[in-house]
């Protein structure tokens, strides 16, 4: 099969992927053989492919937003059968055991690992995933709008209750890519007023068709003070700007894996009047279960566009630069 495989992590304007020829991936006992219709672009790829986030797989094939079929099963997997459609979302497997999958937060088992990082990911014909971590898809979306669901859906939905928001809250998004989008469908259906900072034009012109009440620069301050406010953007130095404008009891929460460095905070101005600061660690398989059925409910949809698989590493530039609202989506016509 083909893959494209992260040879040496660097800028994307540098090529640091490469296509390569490797065998079809064979299951282990428990897992599927998913062969890729299609794998949404996330911006933590981007963080794999430049080297943000450390190799723990030289020569990793990224991709964790995939919509395929089941190919192949594993000797011990029973519930599936070859054509079923199935998700593969970036939490792959944990161990089960330790406290913290003990207590429902799978999400910080220390054992976790993680597709298109830890294990070879979507940005290939073929794929694997245990079976007790394929996301079972409904059939009347499309794959390509069911693509970005799978994370930047998932994440932006443990993001949006991380912030505690009360009923009829004023959430801010700081950014607003292909995560703050579908976040913002969810929040509105739920009744809050939405503000989105954000620094590209395309993106607040999208912002505002969805239903947001303003959308205004990055480092700008909101019409009115926010219950609850999500960074999406990658930038720490946005974190002081967020928390000034949290009312009193309002909530941060940061959604991104990886942020640049936060300047010193101001206790009086940043933090003071009970506004917390708080962090998401990738997502639980209740979260997934969860967000697939609210966007079902209220009819959540991705704003996509799409590439050939063959283009991949435009796509990773493309998302660095800011040339699309919405997400980028990669179908596969390799096979």
């Amino acid at each position: 099969m083909r893959a494209w495989a992260v040879t040496a992590p660097g800028p994307v304007e540098a090529d640091p992927l490469r296509l390569v020829e490797r065998p079809v991936p064979a299951p282990e006992d428990d897992e599927l053989l998913v062969r890729v219709r299609a794998c949404g672009v996330c911006r933590t790829d981007l963080h794999v492919t430049e080297g943000d986030l450390p190799v723990r797989r030289p020569g990793v094939t990224p991709g964790h937003e995939v919509v395929g079929e089941v190919a192949g099963l594993g000797r011990a997997v029973s519930g599936f059968a070859p054509g079923d459609r199935v998700g593969v979302a970036w939490l792959r497997r944990t161990d089960g055991t330790c406290a913290y999958c003990a207590r429902g937060a799978e999400n910080l088992c220390p054992a976790s690992r993680y597709t298109g990082w830890d294990a070879d990911g979507g940005y290939a014909e073929y794929t694997t995933v245990p079976a007790a971590f394929a996301h079972r898809l409904p059939g009347e979306v499309d794959d390509v709008a069911l693509a970005p669901l799978l994370c930047a859906g998932i994440i932006g939905f443990r993001a949006l209750r991380r912030t505690s928001l009360p009923r009829g809250g004023r959430l801010g998004l700081y950014g607003f890519g292909g995560s703050a989008h579908l976040c913002a469908q969810v929040a509105l259906a739920e009744g809050a007023t939405v503000h989105v900072m954000t620094r590209g034009a395309a993106a607040r012109t999208l912002a505002l068709e969805l239903g947001a009440a303003s959308a205004q620069g990055a480092y700008d301050p909101p019409p009115e003070p926010l219950d609850g406010a999500i960074l999406f953007a990658p930038a720490g130095d946005l974190v002081p700007v967020a928390l000034r404008a949290l009312d009193r009891g309002g909530v941060l929460s940061v959604a991104g894996i990886h942020l640049s460095d936060i300047p010193p905070l101001r206790y009086e101005s940043d933090l003071f009047y009970e506004k917390e600061l708080r962090s998401v660690t990738s997502n639980t398989r209740e979260d997934a279960r969860d967000f697939l059925a609210v966007a079902a409910r209220h009819g959540v949809r991705a704003t996509t566009h799409a590439y050939p698989l063959s283009r991949a590493p435009e796509a990773l530039r493309d998302l660095k630069a800011g040339r699309f609202d919405g997400a980028a989506v990669l179908v596969n016509d390799f096979s």
